[in-house]
């Protein structure tokens, strides 16, 4: 599926890359049904049945899919279109990083004072307010909201993932916790190149799409057809270019780009905000069911 996802982004819409997507879905479909089937399946699906794991697993594969999905943006950014060199690149992504270990440190802690669930929505909210603050790339003060942007996704995402994974083993009875470690982290995994092919391809088609309507006159053929692969390539053909077309093309092709990168960031920020409305419901839904079983014991 992902291959035929890079497909459409690469070479446009295509019956082939209809049919390979098809056949992904066929192939997880036959292998779903089949895992209902065996006694020691490799994948337990009778864990989903359990509202904390379900509610966890959904908010980390949407949050990984969300999260890979805008990265692969903001680093080209950093970049193509504002300009920095790798190592200046590298440096404004380390308190992104650092944002991760601290927030990890800190849901255990919080965790004794808080319920799991406002941690876990709350932190949810706060990644969608990250993704929303990517959408001010194209202001002044750019740079500055990608980095805060960073530090608040970070601090939100970290308690997600550390606190989700704890649910996710914990919600397991103890014969299928290995079952259910690697249920998470294979969704993980999966969700985060799942989100690289469904947001590059958005966001090449989004770039293709703004460049060709906003190429300027004059540009060869050969050039244009370069510079609408990926905004690498356009940086790479503009030395082929004299000073002024070169620098009317690359204004074009970075406001492309960044147009991309708002958009993906924005269905981050739905995604985001969607992993934090179907957490809270399921894990509302299964507490009340709970409540419900007990007082009929009683």
């Amino acid at each position: 599926m992902i291959y035929g996802l890079k497909q459409i982004a690469q070479h446009g819409a295509s019956w082939t890359a209809a049919a390979i997507i098809a056949a992904g879905f066929a192939v997880g479909v036959a292998f779903v049904r089949r895992q209902r089937r065996l006694p020691y399946p490799l994948l337990d699906l009778n864990l989903f049945m359990r509202p904390a794991f379900s509610a966890a697993i959904a908010a980390y594969a949407l949050s990984c899919l969300a999260m890979f999905g805008v990265y692969i943006f903001i680093t080209q950014y950093l970049q193509l279109v504002l300009g920095l060199d790798p190592l200046r690149a590298g440096l404004v992504t380390v308190p992104w990083a650092l944002g991760f270990v601290a927030g990890s440190l800190l849901a255990p802690r919080l965790a004794r004072r808080v319920p799991p669930l406002s941690i876990f929505v709350g932190g949810l909210l706060a990644a969608a307010a990250g993704f929303l603050m990517v959408l001010l790339a194209d202001r002044p003060y750019g740079l500055e909201a990608i980095m805060a942007g960073l530090i608040v996704m970070s601090l939100g995402m970290a308690p997600v993932f550390t606190i989700g994974n704890e649910m996710i083993i914990t919600s397991a009875p103890p014969q299928r916790a290995g079952s259910a470690s690697a249920i998470s982290e294979t969704s993980a995994e999966f969700s985060g190149a799942l989100g690289i092919a469904v947001f590059g391809s958005m966001g090449t088609m989004i770039y293709r799409s703004g460049l060709s309507a906003g190429m300027p006159e004059g540009i060869p053929a050969q050039v244009a057809e370069t510079a609408s692969s990926t905004l690498g390539a356009a940086v790479a053909a503009a030395h082929a270019l004299p000073t002024p077309q070169a620098d009317a093309m690359l204004a074009v092709a970075r406001g492309a780009f960044v147009d991309a990168l708002q958009l993906s960031a924005a269905v981050g920020a739905v995604l985001t905000l969607c992993a934090a409305v179907a957490a809270a419901c399921i894990l509302r839904g299964g507490s009340a069911r709970a409540q419900a079983l007990r007082d009929d014991a009683a």
